[in-house]
């Protein structure tokens, strides 16, 4: 888990913050038994700054980390590399090298209650009846409908690009009591065959994340 600490009237971003802020980023490495490691992202708000908007965090935020341990039978240590900008009328590049000993006081009852606060805050999983369905792709917008539950008011859509894909800030509309959202966007010629886009659907009613198949 990655804790920042922002003094008032200072941001940082979410894992696409747009065009003009820097994303959390984090290598491991120079790891043992660690094969990979990604953060997760609470629900992040919609800042407007006139000429330019970002999706972001303006207070405390805790980013917690999932890693992917190689063999699961042998001891894990973590040497990890970390890189985010924080900003507050410029941005300031922050890098950080930690190291931890999984094995030194692995039953902290602080250190759980902080992990799992962390985890807790994320937005649950989308569903069916809370998420994104029905995309399609047309003269550069990528256009996706929003099932959202009853009563849920002032929703926002962030999705995350990566590789060749790009996307400018969504645009709600409404039609016959559905909710969409309109993307100008980008794509590679051959789109990947697995995997997909990290989103986060944010209402009134909560938010919840999850990945919209590459299109």
């Amino acid at each position: 888990m990655l804790e920042i600490e922002l003094f008032p009237g200072w941001k940082t971003y979410w894992r696409d913050p747009g065009y003009a802020g820097v994303p959390p980023a984090i290598d491991v490495a120079g790891s043992a038994n660690v094969s990979a490691a990604e953060f997760d992202f609470p629900a992040p708000r919609r800042h407007d700054e006139g000429d330019s908007s970002w999706a972001g965090y303006d207070r405390p935020v805790s980013l917690p980390v999932r890693f992917t341990v190689a063999d699961p039978s042998l001891p894990v240590s973590v040497k990890a590399s970390i890189f985010l900008g924080v900003c507050e009328t410029i941005c300031v590049p922050v890098k950080a090298e930690i190291a931890i000993d999984t094995m030194a006081d692995p039953d902290n009852p602080d250190d759980a209650a902080a992990v799992s606060a962390a985890f807790e805050a994320l937005p649950p999983a989308a569903t069916a009846e809370f998420g994104l369905r029905a995309a399609s792709f047309e003269a550069d917008t990528l256009t996706v409908e929003a099932v959202l539950p009853a009563g849920a008011e002032d929703a926002d859509l962030f999705l995350a690009a990566e590789g060749d894909y790009s996307f400018e800030e969504p645009k709600r509309w409404q039609k016959d009591g559905r909710t969409f959202f309109s993307i100008p966007a980008g794509r590679p010629e051959t789109p990947p065959t697995s995997g997909g886009l990290h989103y986060t659907l944010v209402t009134s009613a909560g938010a919840v994340s999850g990945v919209l198949p590459f299109f």
